[in-house]
């Protein structure tokens, strides 16, 4: 909306919301006094134009240094896991050397993840970190994952390897070393900064749960539980899922009947977000944390305090992240189970001494959290792309789209939508 409405020849932009309010996991929740997102959401971006736009739209950012760690055998190791190989312990550093130097897998074509992996950094990196952590947040075998989630990593050369285990911390990704977070409001205020600027032309209507959507001639059909809307384009950002649960085309057939196949194999993991205040901060100064030990329930915990000034409680607060799929082991725990099992995993992380130490604000659950690059993934979202092209509805966001994108990505995707639906074959 915001970068079509500018086109003279768009008279109105229809913006229906689901939700009490606009931004979907770019949201902050605020409970109890306390605000934090649905995940450490930061401001960074290799695509400087996208990246000036957020932080334009938001009034003031706190301007950060990452520091992030991977928690390994209760030692803390420096985030990428490859660039800080002197933390870990004597045997395994020594298994994650001969390994890289002697890889047997790194004249393969990598076909997956887990080939990836292998080829990229060798068993014992692999072994020790990228395949237990891997498994534990995408809950799916990385063997049967393709590479487009970890094909633009940078492989390490011998020097840095060798530089990372003799006691030298080596930056990585160094375009996410420094990065944003506004000063007040969570991520959500990027979100409102967008809503604010704009125009007339654009109206959002909120708790709308839409139910038909159909095509007729040339214009769309949406139906809620509160109204009708037409229009003569249709963005949809919904999921690809839902979108395709609820539209008939302009012959009255369901969109279900001709590619639901193709849906029904998309593969996506489901989050909890759990909001804990600590009594004390035993994390020192960092912001995120990843724990690849599988008994220990949550992947990554971060920390809002971190953030600034407007964000820092006694204590400490942290947002726990737990993904998990619909009616598996960890869907059907209770809330007190899951609270145990958490507060299990601060004591085992060292972040609380005892588990009467650690406060639960808030907890809640999202359904459509991770897109997960399964190696079915592209050729279902050819077909599926193929279908929705062929009716003229446009596909966008993580979830519309179907792709693993982040904000910056998504700006892009969308600041490219708007020109395509201005001009060119799908002019106005």
């Amino acid at each position: 909306a915001y970068f079509l409405q500018d086109d003279a020849r768009v008279d109105e932009i229809t913006i229906l919301e689901k939700e009490d309010a606009i931004g979907g996991l770019c949201r902050s929740i605020r409970k109890d006094g306390y605000i934090y997102d649905i995940g450490p959401h930061i401001l960074f971006s290799k695509d400087k134009e996208m990246l000036n736009l957020m932080l334009d739209v938001v009034p003031e950012t706190n301007r950060l240094r990452r520091s992030n760690q991977i928690i390994h055998k209760s030692r803390y190791v420096q985030y990428p896991f490859e660039n800080d190989l002197s933390k870990l312990p004597e045997e395994d550093l020594s298994y994650c050397i001969t390994a890289f130097r002697n890889n047997p897998y790194e004249n393969y074509d990598a076909q997956n993840m887990l080939q990836f992996f292998l080829k990229t950094f060798g068993e014992g990196i692999t072994n020790l970190y990228l395949r237990p952590y891997n498994e534990k947040i995408w809950k799916h075998d990385p063997s049967f994952m393709d590479t487009q989630m970890v094909e633009r990593i940078p492989r390490p050369t011998d020097e840095e390897i060798m530089r990372s285990a003799a006691g030298e911390t080596v930056d990585g990704y160094v375009h996410q070393l420094y990065f944003d977070f506004p000063k007040a409001g969570g991520i959500e205020a990027v979100v409102k900064g967008f809503a604010d600027r704009l125009n007339g032309k654009c109206r959002i209507y909120l708790n709308q749960v839409i139910g038909d959507i159909y095509k007729e001639g040339n214009q769309y059909t949406v139906k809620t539980d509160k109204a009708v809307f037409r229009s003569d384009k249709l963005v949809s950002t919904i999921p690809v899922q839902e979108l395709t649960d609820r539209y008939r085309g302009s012959g009255g057939q369901r969109a279900y009947d001709c590619i639901g196949n193709y849906v029904k194999d998309l593969k996506y993991n489901s989050i909890i977000i759990a909001f804990v205040k600590t009594r004390e901060n035993l994390s020192g100064n960092n912001f995120a944390f990843m724990i690849a030990d599988k008994q220990v329930l949550f992947h990554r915990i971060s920390k809002m305090d971190f953030l600034g000034e407007q964000y820092k409680t006694d204590g400490a607060s942290y947002m726990v992240e737990i993904t998990f799929r619909k009616d598996d082991w960890i869907d059907n725990l209770s809330q007190p189970e899951l609270e145990k099992r958490i507060r299990s995993g601060l004591r085992e992380i060292g972040f609380i001494r005892k588990e009467e130490d650690a406060d639960f604000i808030n907890m809640t659950k999202h359904e459509y959290a991770y897109v997960i690059y399964d190696l079915n993934h592209k050729s279902n979202m050819d077909k599926i792309r193929g279908y929705y092209d062929e009716e003229g509805i446009y596909l966008n966001g993580r979830f519309g789209n179907f792709e693993y994108w982040n904000m910056d990505r998504i700006l892009r995707d969308s600041k490219n939508l708007a020109e395509k639906i201005s001009g060119g074959r799908d002019g106005l």
